[in-house]
């Protein structure tokens, strides 16, 4: 059988039939499962979709709505029903027991702000960190009995800054010196006010021994010692001992020295007491003694001063790297010539120091040794300082202590590395600085040395006990 074509909108309505259709059959399947003659497949344009059981259907819902809003209704209208006003009760005053008076509370007082100077910071700057004005520094300076203390700070040294509640800088706190802190304070009237507090130092007296192993450091620092202490060991016996060529495996050293404290804190060194290096097999005393005219030094057991006329080495440096010759094959020249001295490598800009008291005869520029200085010593001793990079302030005709820097290592002149070139002299004449017997300095006199026997006896008895420790251990 043909249908006839149907127009647009019948077409609408009839896939709005099966869409209900199909959502009625998915919500009630299990009732069209058993019914299987049931089924909303069949074209809805052949059987057109009856709208009368429908509006039975929308009937019967309306009348369930309506008896559950009945029932429902009344019941929540109940329970927002407010409920009845309670009845105004009397005011009656009841009297309060008396309270006890509490303890006022006492404000935490503001801590002291310490700051430890680093290289190159200044006072201003300081203050300007912590957010104190400029106006506030110059207060305080002008109140304190030593401004240099404040302007010409150096690195490690300790400030301390109280604010008071407002902010305002109330106090500042410095050490003047070792034993003397100084505290600026501002009272209430505004006007800043000096205390000078005494901070005594106490010294304690330490003892350490060691066998070298592999370097006077490793040994050093096994044993306890600092490297400043470690430095000192070596400046005493610098005169007769070449710590750079002539320490061996099995050396030893024993070590009386002190330190100091402050409130029970290690604030540095105090020198060394007394020492002992045994060296090759053979034995180095020193024992620390002032003599009467206040002067202070190392001497060894018979009284005689170790410092001699001139130091053994003028350089702190890393190796020779040319000995005193007769003749050498000139590095840059390439030609054989003598070698009058003895070179000693060590970085650009180490400090040289003079070798022995003296005068400075001659200082500028001389050919191969570039920059140069020669001192004239007392006995017709004279040294030369050659391809120096730079030189120290004395000038011509200055006079310079042992010790003291009169130039830095460079490599100016004929010189390949930096390294420095010395020559020590005699009536002119060109003598070898490492195997020459150096002179040395002039005994205690006799009233002077009673004093020191009985002063440094228990000095070398401490060091005899520790040198036998040493080697008692050595020998397990």
């Amino acid at each position: 059988m043909t249908h006839p074509p149907q127009s647009d909108t019948a077409v609408r309505h009839v896939h709005r039939r099966q869409a209900v259709r199909r959502h009625a059959q998915r919500q009630h399947w299990r009732f069209y499962k058993g019914r299987s003659d049931w089924s909303f497949v069949p074209s809805f344009a052949a059987l057109p979709v009856r709208w009368g059981r429908e509006t039975a259907v929308v009937a019967a819902v309306a009348a369930l709505i309506a008896v559950l809003a009945f029932v429902i209704v009344p019941g929540v209208a109940s329970v927002a029903k407010p409920e009845p006003a309670a009845p105004a009760l009397a005011a009656e005053s009841i009297a309060l027991p008396a309270r006890s008076a509490e303890p006022a509370v006492t404000l935490p007082a503001a801590e002291w702000k310490r700051v430890v100077v680093r290289s190159g910071e200044t006072l201003g700057a300081i203050f300007s960190t912590l957010g104190y004005p400029g106006s506030a520094m110059h207060e305080f300076l002008d109140a304190s009995p030593d401004r240099t203390a404040l302007t010409r700070l150096k690195p490690g040294d300790e400030l301390a800054f109280l604010p008071d509640a407002g902010g305002r800088l109330a106090a500042l706190r410095f050490d003047l010196d070792e034993t003397t802190r100084v505290v600026l304070e501002r009272d209430a009237a505004g006007a800043i006010g000096t205390t000078k507090q005494a901070r005594p130092l106490e010294r304690r007296v330490r003892v350490a021994s060691g066998r070298i192993e592999q370097s006077l450091f490793g040994a050093g620092e096994a044993a306890g010692l600092t490297d400043a202490t470690i430095l000192q060991l070596a400046d005493t016996f610098a005169y007769d001992i070449d710590f750079a060529q002539d320490l061996r495996v099995g050396d030893s050293f024993a070590v009386v020295y002190e330190e100091l404290y402050r409130d029970g804190d290690r604030v540095r060194g105090g020198g060394i007491l007394a020492a002992r290096f045994v060296n090759h097999g053979r034995v180095y005393d020193a024992v620390r003694f002032a003599r009467e005219d206040g002067s202070s030094g190392y001497f060894d057991p018979t009284g005689r001063p170790l410092k001699k006329a001139f130091l053994r080495t003028p350089v702190e440096f890393t190796r020779i790297s040319s000995r005193f010759a007769s003749a050498r094959r000139h590095p840059i020249l390439g030609v054989m010539r003598a070698h009058r001295g003895v070179d000693y490598a060590a970085p650009a800009g180490t400090p040289i120091r003079a070798a022995g008291n003296g005068r400075v005869a001659f200082r500028g520029w001389k050919s191969g040794y570039g920059n140069v200085v020669i001192l004239e010593h007392a006995n017709k001793y004279s040294t030369l300082y050659g391809h120096l990079s730079r030189f120290a302030k004395a000038g011509v005709g200055a006079r310079v202590d042992q010790g003291e820097v009169i130039g830095y290592v460079g490599r100016t002149g004929l010189a390949t590395a930096p390294h420095l070139h010395y020559e020590f002299r005699l009536s002119g004449v060109h003598r070898d600085p490492l195997s020459i017997e150096l002179p040395k300095a002039d005994p205690l006199v006799a009233h002077e040395l009673a004093r020191f026997r009985a002063t440094v006896a228990p000095l070398f008895a401490q060091l005899d006990l520790l040198d036998g420790r040493t080697r008692e251990l050595a020998a397990r």
